[in-house]
């Protein structure tokens, strides 16, 4: 019942921070906004969720541990993408979107950032789960989640910086960006943010079975998934990539992997 009610506030509260990130952008006509106040407010509510005790007992080392990795990964996605909000056009998802929706854009806008707050809440189930997994202590188990999500952390903090500089050469105008992890996926960047939520799983499932209620952290990786390769993220992209350059992508498309990384083809 604990776990229950903390769940509640916390998409309580991811409704909150969406309904202020729907008045920022509709005030600036930046759709961007809305993915960084996603970000932020998923990092500050997944620390609360981690480190918000259930019983009288101080926080635990693994709750320590997840909270700073939350913490961590929606201060530096937040941070990115606010900075892009601030200095570039519009995100060409958004910018479809914009277009597609006319003047019904600011109404199905708050809507759909209503879904993103319940993706946010079926994500922090992930994290509540690892944070609270009752196993004493830290075991080779955390350290190995600890090791996926720094991994994760760092492919994707480096696939974002080569597409930056890609994008600030002014001979790359109208190319595609298929240089360093580029080359191996279309989508390096998405990976390593799915490669990220596959960390809480490890960190909460107990294989001897004493907290079954771990295995609901596996909601948070197969969901991610299908957020970001079939909804809302690889699609409307590569359509606005079709449009803008169709035949560079074209051809970038034919040797590079969608989504996991392999060598292109020659």
């Amino acid at each position: 019942m604990a776990l229950l009610s903390l769940w509640g506030a916390a998409a309580i509260c991811l409704v909150m921070v969406m309904g202020v990130a729907w008045i920022v952008q509709h005030h600036t006509g930046q759709g961007g906004w809305a993915d960084a106040f996603w970000s932020y407010g998923l990092g500050l509510v997944g620390v609360g969720v981690a480190l918000i005790p259930l019983n009288d007992a101080p926080p635990s080392a693994r709750q320590w541990v997840t909270a700073g990795l939350i913490g961590l990964w929606g201060l530096r996605l937040g941070s990115h993408i606010a900075h892009r909000a601030a200095h570039e056009v519009e995100d060409a998802r958004y910018a479809s979107l914009r277009k597609d929706w006319g003047s019904d854009y600011q109404t199905k806008m708050f809507g759909f950032l209503m879904l993103q707050a319940g993706a946010g809440a079926l994500l922090v189930l992930s994290i509540l789960m690892a944070a609270h997994n009752p196993t004493a202590g830290l075991t080779a188990q955390d350290g190995f989640a600890i090791l996926v999500f720094t991994a994760a952390l760092v492919g994707e903090s480096l696939a974002d910086r080569q597409l930056a500089a890609f994008k600030s050469a002014p001979a790359n105008r109208g190319r595609v960006c298929d240089t360093g992890l580029w080359a191996w996926s279309r989508h390096p960047n998405y990976f390593f943010e799915w490669l990220c939520w596959c960390a809480w799983p490890v960190f909460a499932i107990d294989f001897s079975g004493k907290w079954p209620w771990g295995w609901l952290a596996v909601t948070g990786p197969i969901y991610i998934y299908w957020l970001l390769t079939r909804v809302s993220g690889i699609p409307l992209l590569e359509a606005h990539m079709c449009r803008s350059r169709p035949e560079a992508f074209e051809a970038y498309a034919a040797r590079t992997s969608r989504f996991f990384p392999r060598r292109p083809k020659d």
